[in-house]
């Protein structure tokens, strides 16, 4: 289907481009959570060759023949990005945040999985495995719910002045939209659909939000961390949703 190529692109492209600008800018605005990579001991190195082996990957899984290994490299990597912000949420288990970063990066692994299950040749375990990806996208659609809950007024800031009727409105309807779509995903509802339009939904939010911002300040690296993540994001959403069977 032309829609899982386009969906493999998207997650692709982003994996890239997300590897490349942490390997220009060393910050943590590039970084942001992933900080703590680079406070180990060799933690450049270490970090330098995980967003090399990002990069290879993303470009590895757009041909059939290095799809599969491409999955279980960026398996790797996302599970090591999830873990590495563990440490935020025990040094400060009562602020949000810290658990909404782990949620982000563990949806970039339903990604990976949603790429292995797609390149499984046995139907039975293909089902298995993507069932994985579905419900841990599922769990992280309820993170991202709660995350705008928590941050309502900043989720209400990044939405563009010039969007009617008004900023709060929009801010509150992505966050119900969050809230559907993880129920219609949990218990396997309408879980294509309401994938779907939640794919369709981070889209905007990084075309609407995220490109307008790179063009006005093309300098500010957050601006670029943010573009690349919200549609890495997109792109493994898009992975599970165009899963044969999950």
């Amino acid at each position: 289907m032309k829609t899982a190529l386009y969906g493999r692109i998207v997650f692709g492209a982003s994996a890239v481009l997300f590897g490349v600008i942490a390997l220009m800018w060393h910050d943590s605005d590039t970084w942001q959570t992933l900080r703590q990579i680079w406070s180990l001991p060799f933690g450049t190195i270490i970090g330098g060759c995980l967003m090399t082996a990002q990069i290879a990957s993303g470009i590895g899984m757009q041909y059939p023949g290095t799809a599969r290994s491409a999955s279980v490299v960026l398996g790797v990597v996302y599970s090591l990005f999830s873990l590495a912000c563990i440490p935020g949420i025990i040094a400060a288990s009562t602020i949000y945040a810290h658990y909404g970063s782990f949620f982000e990066q563990f949806s970039l692994l339903c990604g990976a999985i949603a790429l292995y299950a797609a390149t499984e040749a046995s139907a039975a375990k293909a089902v298995v495995i993507g069932r994985l990806a579905r419900l841990g996208l599922g769990v992280c659609a309820i993170s991202f719910t709660l995350s705008q809950v928590f941050y309502l007024r900043f989720t209400a800031d990044l939405v563009p002045k010039w969007i009617p009727p008004d900023q709060m409105f929009w801010a509150i309807i992505t966050t119900i939209a969050f809230a559907l779509a993880a129920i219609a995903i949990l218990i396997n509802r309408q879980a294509r659909l309401a994938i779907r339009l939640m794919t369709l939904m981070l889209a905007l939010f990084g075309m609407v939000v995220w490109i307008p911002r790179l063009i006005a300040r093309p300098q500010a690296h957050l601006n670029w961390s943010e573009f690349g993540l919200t549609f890495l994001i997109t792109g493994a959403a898009w992975m599970v949703a165009d899963l044969r069977s999950f």
